[in-house]
């Protein structure tokens, strides 16, 4: 990601009314940098040093900012933590189940499944997830054969 990104969602933050501080600029410079898909925890980690009185629930309750204006998703996979995507075009996952890394890959659009799912059921369908489940190749290096 660029520096067109953030002055962007810098931008997008301004236009909705939202306060830019050091570190509501820290966490989204660090989510445009991140292709991890970082929880609420591995960000505060990384900008504790920076910023010693910020506090985990600082860091939440920017994400939940950015994702209420819609820069960031977040993502729920089942465990026990959040992660938070700063790619909101659509566009799907693959999943390690040994150490679980979350990479990005597109693909065209599954309209086609929607539409079907949506008339065998009568549902009005909204979105789709798909996530794919595997082992990625660092750790498919240490795996003993």
């Amino acid at each position: 990601m660029t520096q067109s990104h953030l002055k962007e969602a810098l931008d997008t933050l301004k236009e909705t009314g939202v306060r830019i501080t050091p570190q509501r600029h820290a966490i989204l410079e660090y989510l445009i940098n991140s292709m991890s898909h970082p929880t609420a925890d591995e960000i505060y980690k990384s900008l504790e040093g920076k910023f010693p009185n910020m506090s985990v629930a600082t860091v939440y309750n920017n994400l939940r900012v950015f994702r209420e204006v819609g820069l960031v998703k977040e993502l729920t996979y089942g465990d026990a933590s959040s992660r938070f995507d700063f790619n909101t075009s659509e566009h799907y996952h693959i999943i390690c189940e040994n150490c679980g890394k979350i990479v990005d890959f597109h693909y065209p659009g599954l309209d086609e499944v929607e539409h079907l799912a949506s008339h065998v059921t009568g549902f009005k369908v909204k979105h789709h997830r798909m996530e794919i489940y595997g082992v990625c190749p660092d750790c498919a290096g240490k795996e003993v054969h």
